[in-house]
């Protein structure tokens, strides 16, 4: 089964850091909607730190309303340009 990710690559100059700490706030902010049994069963992420790249599984309402508060958020904080997201597919096995 495919699904759709979306994979934001930061800038050399974003400290990743400050990105993670983001995504747990945009993860708080969905939980504030969704309840937090559902964003602990729904949410997926992954971090590269050598590639300076989060990843957000959208498959799910709860996923892509993570992304999207994600993105408002690091937009805000960072600016438009300090990072690239692209929609990608993601192969899921044994969900």
């Amino acid at each position: 089964m495919n699904r759709i990710s979306y994979r934001y690559r930061f800038a050399s100059e974003v400290d990743l850091g400050e990105a993670k700490r983001t995504l747990l706030l945009a993860l708080l902010a969905v939980e504030g909607l969704f309840g937090p049994t559902r964003v602990r069963m729904d949410a997926a992420w992954a971090i590269d730190d050598s590639i300076n790249v989060i990843a957000i599984d959208a498959g799910t309402l709860v996923g892509m309303t993570v992304s999207l508060i994600f993105t408002a958020f690091i937009t805000a904080e960072f600016g438009a340009d300090a990072f690239d997201v692209r929609q990608v597919e993601t192969v899921v096995v044994g969900r």
